[in-house]
């Protein structure tokens, strides 16, 4: 039983209802099915294995030929949608700053050869000699974090990448998006701390961060221990000292090598923090630290002079990880110049937040049955991924009304420290009391169908991995390795 005061829960509970009523307003096409898809994943018992068995929950009140019909031929307003979920109440860090935390998913589907549009996903094992590349549809997903140690986020968007999109373009053009959207909303408004956007290695932060420049943002990232930097440029003062003899002053600095400490000047900023996990934490600042560009891969179409994209890079070193193993350096990049204390610990603490999106990728695959349904086209999956994302949003607008309904062999936790998964097991409790503005189903016969016997003469297309349609005189169909997916 929850122990909040009436008048939270009374709000908590129209917060609810009210995105549900607006969700339900971004569907366009069998509205009514679709709501009560998302029911019924809320209200099933245990993990999804697979969509049919969702027909089979009371709360799901048609047939199984409905449920398909939705996946395959429904239709959801995605522009309504995203506006909705930003300006639903978002999670803050200390001083009202909100994180956001980009990364790829993949859904893999090795075994559909009739799937358009999928592309070789990088996929991990448990060792890294087991990583491999499996046909796939990658999803970039951007997130809220939430400050302190959970395993909760607040997904604003999802977009699939094509075979034909350039992955650090539509991170772009999907980071700017949400940043707009979220200032729309009134989430941010200037005299407000920039939005910090932290992302992996896998994303060229140094482009991104020279794109969005126009935006009020600080971009955070990690950066692979072998790289080559430069530091900034002598001052006119320090340049006439070193060379008398006159010449072109140098747009660089000295090289920054990361594997070489020889090479590294005094640090900036240095701190040092105790933490409970990994025991001293020590952040090592370098102010103005940036890569030497040049005109190839995300520059090669570079009109003009190269630019000189500056910001703080960070070396966090901590004593050991988790059963005291040995803990290799990590390498930070911030967008941000002339970083104090403070911002250098903070981005390190939102680096190491970035995992709780991980929880979430986990938790709507193994759980919600994210990945579970073989739909054939790409538009089924983009489909069935937005409901995911409402499910999940709803789990989170739901969790200071949910009761900790733990198994005898699990122990109990406090309201604030329940998981989705904890939440979703008295869901059904909690949407008794919330709208639900689909409509009763109207009785109907049953259709002839196939009549027996009968073959499909239309096969459906092949499609190669990386193309559009199947060209068996272009075996050039591949991913882009170079993004860690």
């Amino acid at each position: 039983m929850s122990l909040l005061p009436d008048a939270v829960r009374r709000e908590a509970f129209a917060e609810a209802s009210r995105f549900r009523s607006e969700f339900y307003e971004c569907l366009t096409a069998r509205r009514d099915e679709l709501f009560e898809l998302v029911d019924s994943l809320l209200c099933a018992d245990g993990p999804v294995k697979t969509p049919v068995d969702l027909t089979l929950v009371p709360e799901h009140r048609r047939g199984h030929g409905a449920l398909y019909g939705a996946l395959n031929r429904g239709g959801v307003d995605v522009t309504r949608l995203r506006a909705v979920l930003a300006g639903l109440p978002l999670p803050r860090f200390e001083g009202g700053r909100l994180v956001l935390a980009v990364d790829v998913s993949p859904w893999l589907r090795s075994d559909a050869p009739c799937s358009a549009e999928r592309l070789f996903c990088h996929v991990y094992g448990r060792a890294k000699s087991a990583s491999q590349f499996i046909p796939g549809w990658p999803y970039s997903f951007v997130a809220v974090l939430e400050p302190g140690a959970t395993s909760w986020t607040s997904v604003l968007d999802v977009v699939r990448l094509g075979p034909e999109d350039d992955a650090t373009a539509v991170t772009a053009a999907q980071l700017r998006a949400v940043a707009e959207r979220l200032i729309s909303a009134g989430q941010w408004t200037p005299g407000d701390p920039d939005i910090t956007i932290v992302m992996d290695a896998g994303y060229d932060v140094t482009r991104l961060a020279w794109v969005l420049r126009d935006l009020p943002v600080e971009l955070v990232g990690r950066v692979r221990g072998d790289r080559v930097m430069r530091l900034p440029k002598p001052s006119p003062k320090e340049y006439a000292l070193a060379y008398p003899q006159g010449g072109r002053p140098p747009k660089h600095g000295k090289e920054f090598r990361f594997a070489e400490p020889e090479t590294w000047p005094g640090a900036a900023v240095t701190t040092v923090t105790d933490t409970a996990n990994y025991g001293k934490a020590e952040a090592q600042a370098w102010d103005r630290v940036h890569p030497r560009l040049t005109h190839r891969s995300a520059w090669l179409e570079h009109d003009g002079e190269l630019p000189v994209v500056e910001g703080t890079l960070v070396r966090l070193k901590v004593e050991h990880l988790s059963k005291e193993r040995e803990a290799p350096p990590v390498w930070l990049w911030s967008s941000k110049t002339g970083a104090a204390s403070a911002d250098v610990d903070l981005w390190w603490q939102v680096f190491l937040r970035r995992f709780d999106l991980e929880h979430t990728f986990r938790f709507t695959k193994q759980t919600l049955g994210w990945t579970t349904p073989k739909v054939r086209t790409p538009e089924a999956a983009d489909r069935w991924t937005w409901l995911v994302v409402v499910a999940h949003t709803q789990l989170r607008l739901a969790r200071l009304l949910a009761a900790d309904l733990c198994r005898p062999w699990e122990k109990p936790a406090r309201p604030e420290r329940l998981t989705p998964a904890r939440v979703r097991r008295g869901f059904r409790n909690i949407r008794a009391h919330l709208l639900c503005p689909a409509r009763v189903p109207q009785p109907r016969g049953t259709g002839p169908g196939r009549p027996p016997g009968t073959k499909n003469r239309h096969p459906a297309p092949r499609y190669d991995v990386g193309k559009t349609v199947k060209r068996p005189e272009t075996l050039k169909a591949i991913g882009r390795p170079g993004r860690p997916w």
